[in-house]
């Protein structure tokens, strides 16, 4: 189910007209590290590290990740 959710999630953000230099931020004072957003991310944009990075080329500001963050730790710009 979780696969097929993504698949949908994708090709629904896919469809949304973006403006390139917009991307999710993550506030790294409040990011502990948990990995929620990482394994939610439909197209894989978080990487792991200190502090965790989202790869603006690649995020289409769906707000997956920002959704399930447990410490409100990710914005929409």
């Amino acid at each position: 189910f979780q696969c097929i959710h993504r698949i949908a999630l994708l090709c629904k953000v896919k469809a949304i007209s973006m403006d390139e230099n917009k991307a999710a931020k993550i506030n790294d004072e409040k990011c502990i590290a948990c990995g929620s957003c990482i394994s939610e991310c439909p197209v894989e944009a978080i990487s792991e590290g200190t502090p965790y990075t989202i790869d603006a080329d690649v995020c289409v500001e769906c707000g997956a990740c920002a959704a399930v963050c447990p410490q409100e730790a990710i914005h929409l710009e």
